[in-house]
């Protein structure tokens, strides 16, 4: 479709609005709207118009603007607690002087259509080097009540530290690039960290492009708060019943958490065989001082299921050296005693987790720092002032369901 004929013909232009999904009432929460052009074919989407930069910024705003009036005439008639998504370019946000965007909400106030019910959302990487500009206009919508999301999230992590000074109130995470049953490890560590960020700053997260029912899953296990996507509802040109999918989505859900608590439960199960294998270990051995010795003997009857082990002191400060198995054979790395771990994230909690309960720990999943491998570690108190750690290999772990 020639631009031209887009300006020439705004009567055509018109706003459809996918339904996102909240995961706790499992009901339509918000509308994003999106762009279409009526044609005889019937309607196309304008995603391509307003990404050509060729096209000058003014005329943009103005579809743009049209779009929006003819949307915010629609949601007048809305419950006042759906929240209306407006997908905004930076750069464009940033063209707009005269601050035609903001008078258009302030105008719909009277309405019906609260400030507080829009979601201004915004990727910034668009922003040309403006950032600073950026950041002090958004924060200038925000006086009004607007809220603010921020946009293109899932794929990196370079801004992070620019969206906690933001805080924005809606990450929202982009799950096209989980096309398999399987996100790869840089992804997983990625999720996590925005799910961290969210909770830390106090945002909610918000997948789209969900697709699949392995999608949604996914969503809902990395704390997504918000769902959309095709899979749920493709976009309409009219509003939808607000518990359009609460059966479907609580039934689906359902089924999540029956997953879930059976990979919990067999965590708690590997936890307490691997406290009764070693606490037996060491009953049979308690007169065995040297903790190579020690090691050695443990090492001898975990040795299809670890790769390390070594002790430290309830401090951090390690006092043995590393046992480590390299292919069938255990190697004795001296280097490492007095090595001190208590600035890694949790040691120190869990140390004193260990010495309250007088029980196991069993880490959640990660990446180890020398081999790269997905792992997992189980740590035991062997009396009150010293603990051992065993980790876990990657091949152990992938052979029990729930575990990789």
């Amino acid at each position: 479709m020639d631009a031209l004929d887009i300006l020439t013909d705004l009567n055509h232009v018109i706003p459809f609005f996918q339904p996102i999904f909240s995961a706790d009432e499992h009901r339509i929460i918000a509308y994003e709207v999106l762009g279409r052009y009526e044609t005889d074919e019937g309607p196309i989407s304008l995603g391509p118009f307003f990404q050509d930069r060729e096209i000058p910024d003014e005329y943009r705003l103005d579809v743009d603007l049209t779009i929006l009036e003819k949307a915010f005439c629609k949601a007048a008639e809305l419950d006042d607690d759906i929240l209306l998504f407006i997908n905004r370019d930076a750069e464009l946000l940033l063209c707009d002087e005269e601050e035609r965007l903001l008078t258009l909400i302030l105008n719909y106030k009277e309405k019906g259509l609260q400030p507080s019910q829009i979601v201004l959302e915004v990727s910034e990487r668009n922003a040309d080097g403006r950032l600073e500009d950026l950041d002090h206009l958004l924060r200038y919508y925000r006086t009004y009540g607007i809220k603010i999301a921020i946009d293109k999230m899932g794929n990196d992590s370079s801004h992070l530290d620019r969206i906690s000074q933001l805080e924005p109130d809606i990450l929202k995470v982009d799950l096209q690039i989980l096309k398999s049953t399987a996100a790869g490890p840089t992804y997983q560590n990625i999720l996590f960290t925005l799910s961290m960020l969210a909770r830390k700053i106090g945002a909610a997260l918000l997948f789209e492009n969900i697709e699949t029912a392995f999608q949604l899953h996914f969503a809902w296990k990395n704390g997504g708060r918000y769902y959309q996507g095709y899979y749920l509802k493709e976009p309409q040109s009219a509003f939808l019943n607000r518990g359009i999918l609460k059966e479907r989505l609580k039934q689906e859900c359902h089924e999540f958490i029956l997953s879930e608590k059976k990979k919990i439960e067999t965590l708690f199960s590997l936890r307490d065989e691997f406290e009764h294998r070693v606490q037996d270990t060491l009953s049979r051995n308690r007169k065995v001082q040297d903790y190579t010795d020690l090691l050695t003997i443990v090492a001898k009857e975990l040795d299809e299921m670890a790769f390390r082990m070594y002790i430290c002191d309830e401090d951090g400060f390690q006092l043995s050296p590393n046992l480590f198995k390299q292919k069938d054979h255990w190697m004795v790395q001296l280097e490492y005693i007095e090595k001190n771990w208590s600035w890694r994230p949790y040691f120190l909690e869990n140390i004193i987790k260990m010495r309250n309960e007088k029980k196991g720990i069993l880490s959640d999943r990660y990446n180890d720092i020398e081999t790269g491998e997905a792992i997992r570690t189980f740590c035991l108190p062997l009396n009150s002032k010293n603990y051992l750690f065993i980790d876990l290999s990657s091949s152990y772990l992938f052979d029990r369901e729930g575990l990789f």
